[in-house]
């Protein structure tokens, strides 16, 4: 999406540090936090067995996935008239809205940039490691041991990890030097652009398909290897970065086929999320 994951998903930048995807519990994240509130909350345990089921996920794996999620504090066990089922746990809900705002947020290039100041003493060397990929986790650069930079509209997310850490945090920064230079010494702009091709030729020929639960299947992929790019590329700005870099393509791309597929994978998840029945055999 830093503490470990089996910690309470309230911990500033916690959730941030989950970001992989790929994972069957990663996939299943992407599900609830993408389809759960659209369709009211609520899912049946057969249901979201019968979800999974639609990426290729046996049962018995997502079973295992959802009691992660419960152990994590993204879900809890709620029955609703006699049919086992899982809700939101009400503390998940503002990181899933931090994820939306992430994920589907506008890019624009920053105006400004926040700073973020620490140092520990050598006996809290864990508590500084933690905090180092708290930050880079969240999207920011490395200006030098102790001292990292983000585009000004990561201040909210800043301000809640400087409280919790103890590290100062200075907004309304303008580097004086040229920002070129500047990205490529605070980002790994390689690794970088890499994700943005890598996203590009996964997903640059596909098509809408004609079945809803493959057009589900097609839609849960495409967010699960997206929401990793906005936090490793938090709205870098285009002038600043090598002519041919890829991000523009790459959300352009993202944006196209989200508005393709969004409604027929909603669709199909409300009406899966209600079943009570056994799920079928993954396809």
């Amino acid at each position: 999406m830093s503490a470990p994951v089996e910690e309470r998903a309230t911990e500033p930048g916690r959730e941030d540090l989950e970001a992989r995807s790929g994972s069957a519990t990663a996939v299943l994240r992407t599900v609830v936090g993408s389809t759960l509130r659209p369709i009211g909350g609520w899912m049946s345990a057969a249901g979201a067995v019968e979800l999974m089921a639609a990426l290729g996920v046996p049962a018995a794996t997502a079973r295992s996935s959802l009691a992660r999620l419960c152990a994590r504090g993204v879900l809890v066990r709620e029955p609703r008239d006699g049919t086992a089922g899982y809700a939101l746990d009400p503390a998940a809900v503002p990181m899933l809205e931090r994820g939306d705002a992430r994920i589907f947020g506008e890019r624009t290039a920053p105006a400004s940039w926040c700073l973020v100041s620490f140092s520990f003493p050598e006996h809290q060397r864990s508590q500084r490691h933690r905090l180092r990929r708290t930050l880079a986790a969240l999207g920011c650069g490395t200006v030098a041991d102790g001292l990292w930079i983000g585009p000004a509209a990561l201040e909210p997310e800043l301000a809640d990890v400087a409280r919790a850490f103890g590290a100062d945090l200075f907004t309304g920064a303008r580097p004086a030097a040229d920002l070129a230079d500047g990205l490529a010494r605070w980002y790994d702009l390689d690794a970088i652009g890499a994700l943005h091709t890598a996203f590009l030729d996964r997903f640059g020929s596909v098509r809408a398909p004609d079945d809803d639960r493959e057009a589900f299947a097609l839609w849960i992929r495409l967010l699960d290897e997206w929401r990793v790019i906005p936090y490793r590329d938090p709205g870098l700005p285009a002038a600043a970065l090598p002519p041919d870099w890829p991000g523009a393509a790459s959300a352009a791309l993202f944006a196209r086929l989200h508005g393709l597929l969004a409604g027929r994978a909603l669709a199909f998840a409300a009406e899966t999320a209600r079943a009570d029945r056994a799920p079928s055999a993954p396809r």
